[in-house]
């Protein structure tokens, strides 16, 4: 009963946002004339300085804030693809695509790769769960059995929902020490000490509400999926496809044949590589035993990330004209990022130029006590990351006000830092500015995978919500 009414609740919120929900790029349009009508009237700015706050001066403020995160994201995606491409890990994928007999169980395969990749680096459960969403709907469908591609993609976005928790969380990781407490705090009248990660991502509240994070995500897409006998969305025809690799022609002199057609030019430049992987990941101590403690692995971020996946691209693809053919495909992905996130990046400038975000923070904050202000916070970063979907940037501005009405209530600031980072998580759900790259894989419209997104926030936020107030 409970399952056929969730699969039927997930059928008609999809089947109405398909009808009512605008592409990606009109919402990021919409959003922003929003923005500019709660700037001026709840803070009583000018139409002029509103423009002013949104544009920027010309350097890397306004809409241009996100320049260097926009090209991170793009080679993201570019780089995730091209290793996916390569044949190794595509008969691996192809393997794995092929375990699932039901929809049920392929949405809760997707799902349980996609968070968990996510705990480890969201980028990675990003793309991981896209591409496994990808050729899970493929391997279906060769085989015959019915398969509802929206519902795939919506299982391999989940991962945006448990990052927070996870090891690049950015908010737990951005009081670890007191060179970034002070940039946060440089304008807040309080300061704290570091925050051990074992207070935040390796707390018992956090592995509670992460792991549980998880368990849901599986548990709701495979209640999600469409019976049998109804009518399966086949996989769109337009996504990121394999390259088409170019054979060596007989019209190429010897050097360029060895140069282009050889791993000779992919490996020089993957030993490079990876004698920076090897000291970042592995770095050596006192004695020259590895220090784990320093290692690049507890603090991975977008630049790391997509250099190691540079690397694994030039070791798995076998010439570099091969590596040239699978970038350019991944590259086609990239028109939505490219597109929206300078509009994000304008609605944060003109967010935080106005004052608008702290006022939302401080008001929702204002109304609470000791035993709600964690719920609070919760609501109001969820709030506003529909309006500032970066973790970076939210906690830069939310942060402040966090630490400070922890302090004043006596609520520990570790649980108060979690609590917006659940916040700013759980929202990806209906945002599809972080869809982005995954929708550019799969070919599916933000409109086909926001419908089962939506059902399982909703879950996960009562989850939440019950957790905070236990622990």
């Amino acid at each position: 009963m409970v399952i056929a009414m969730l699969s039927k609740l997930g059928d008609r919120l999809s089947a109405f946002f398909r009808a009512t929900a605008p592409d990606p790029f009109v919402l990021a349009v919409l959003l922003t004339l929003v923005t500019f009508a709660m700037a001026m009237t709840m803070r009583g700015t000018s139409f002029h300085d509103a423009v002013g706050y949104w544009a920027g001066d010309g350097g890397n403020s306004g809409v241009w804030a996100f320049l260097t995160f926009s090209m991170q994201m793009c080679l993201i995606l570019v780089t995730g693809h091209a290793v996916a491409a390569s044949r190794p890990v595509k008969w691996c994928i192809e393997r794995l695509a092929a375990v699932p007999r039901s929809q049920a169980h392929a949405a809760g395969l997707v799902a349980l790769v996609a968070a968990t990749l996510a705990t480890l680096n969201w980028g990675l459960g990003l793309i991981g769960g896209a591409l496994l969403a990808r050729d899970v709907t493929r391997s279906m469908r060769a085989r015959g059995l019915a398969v509802h591609a929206p519902l795939m993609a919506a299982a391999g976005y989940v991962g945006l929902m448990v990052w927070h928790g996870g090891l690049s969380g950015t908010a737990p990781l951005k009081v670890t020490s007191a060179g970034d407490i002070a940039e946060v705090l440089k304008n807040s009248s309080v300061t704290i000490e570091p925050i051990k990660l074992s207070e935040t991502l390796f707390s018992p509240m956090n592995l509670v509400i992460t792991g549980g994070l998880i368990v849901l995500s599986v548990v709701v897409m495979m209640l999600l999926a469409p019976k049998q006998s109804e009518s399966a969305a086949a996989l769109p025809s337009r996504t990121i496809d394999e390259p088409k690799r170019e054979e060596a022609t007989s019209d190429k002199g010897v050097i360029p044949r060895i140069l282009e057609d050889t791993p000779l030019v992919n490996l020089t430049l993957a030993v490079i590589i990876a004698v920076w992987a090897w000291s970042y990941y592995l770095p050596t101590g006192d004695g020259g035993a590895i220090a784990w403690d320093k290692s690049g692995v507890l603090k991975l971020n977008p630049n790391t990330v997509n250099l190691t996946m540079v690397m694994l691209a030039l070791i798995l693809h076998g010439s570099p004209m091969r590596l040239v053919s699978a970038v350019e495909e991944g590259a086609r992905g990239c028109a939505g990022i490219i597109l929206q996130f300078p509009l994000y990046a304008g609605i944060m400038g003109l967010m935080n130029g106005s004052g608008l975000t702290g006022e939302l923070a401080r008001s929702i904050a204002g109304a609470s006590n000791e035993t709600t202000l964690p719920l609070m916070t919760f609501l109001s970063a969820g709030v506003v990351n529909m309006f500032v979907p970066s973790g970076g940037g939210q906690w830069g501005v939310q942060g402040p006000i966090v630490v400070e009405s922890a302090l004043s209530a006596g609520v520990p600031v570790p649980k108060m830092i979690m609590a917006l980072a659940y916040g700013d998580q759980v929202t990806n759900m209906l945002q599809p500015f972080w869809a982005l790259p995954l929708l550019a894989i799969t070919g599916c419209k933000a409109r086909e995978i926001v419908g089962y997104t939506a059902v399982l926030m909703l879950i996960a936020i009562v989850w939440i919500c019950g957790c905070l107030l236990v622990f």
